[in-house]
């Protein structure tokens, strides 16, 4: 066995580390954006859903205000659910529902 030091000088050793640092920076990477389509599809659906409830719902102007705070309260390390972010996501569920 090699100790650490020379290990390091090892041409072979060397090119494995290489190709097993790129491929867990390309694992991170695809991660990452697999996690932002998951959450942009939930936001589509979100709108879509809000749309939809305050058209059949009698909840009133207070709904997103309160929506936005029992989710900030119950995921607070989340961000995304202020109002102002709601009233975005709202828009988002207006542009994909048929007319």
């Amino acid at each position: 066995m090699l100790p650490n030091a020379t290990l390091l000088q090892n041409t072979e050793y060397k090119s494995w580390l290489k190709d097993l640092k790129k491929k867990v920076l390309q694992t991170q990477i695809k991660a990452a954006i697999k996690v932002n389509s998951t959450l942009l599809q939930f936001y589509w659906e979100l709108g879509e859903e809000i749309v939809q409830r305050q058209a059949q719902a009698s909840w009133g102007d207070g709904f997103l205000k309160q929506l936005s705070q029992d989710l900030m309260a119950e995921f607070p390390d989340m961000k995304g659910f202020s109002e102002r972010n709601l009233k975005y996501i709202k828009q988002l569920g207006n542009k994909l529902l048929p007319n």
